[in-house]
């Protein structure tokens, strides 16, 4: 944690000697949902925060990545291999049983340096999830990426202009 003070200094929140990483800070600023591999495998926690030496309760059952709140903070969302999981919240870290929600061939390239990065997000309504398809190369099972191809227009208004005139 850094303040963001005059003069801020480094407070790591933190000090295991396991990998933790992608920290979510709860809607309401209460907790915080991150993974770690203590297990031996990367599973999701969740801590109060600032405090986080005041408890921690395991959230994932067999293996998760990626947390990711809900805007209203009552459900946790996290990946398990192809699957998106969810968690209901209640009072005092007291955590559901885990749901699947659904399952697909979404990005999180853990083979490359992306993997402390969570890609997917959810609307600011709950209702829906942004996340990264893997394009296949035309095989139905294949979730190898292709090259991706993305124009660029400049001058857009003008562009615009030129295409459909106006009277």
């Amino acid at each position: 944690m850094l303040s963001i003070e005059d003069n801020p200094e480094w407070n790591p929140l933190l000090q295991e000697e396991f990998e933790e990483l992608l920290p979510k800070i709860s809607p309401d600023g209460q907790w915080m949902a991150y993974v770690s591999d203590e297990t031996g495998e990367a599973q999701v926690y969740v801590r109060p925060f600032p405090e986080v030496d005041k408890g921690k309760r395991q959230v994932s059952t067999s293996g998760g990545s990626s947390p990711l709140w809900s805007p209203d903070g009552r459900e946790l969302f996290y990946r398990n291999g192809d699957s998106v999981m969810a968690v209901q919240m209640g009072p005092d870290l007291k955590f559901g049983t885990p749901k699947k929600l659904f399952s697909g061939t979404y990005d999180v390239p853990y083979e490359v340096d992306f993997s402390r990065q969570t890609m997917w997000d959810i609307s600011p309504d709950g209702k829906r999830f942004l996340m990264l398809k893997l394009v296949g190369t035309g095989d139905d099972k294949s979730t190898s990426p292709v090259p991706r191809k993305i124009n660029i227009v400049l001058n857009w208004f003008e562009e615009l202009k030129k295409r459909v005139p106006v009277d």
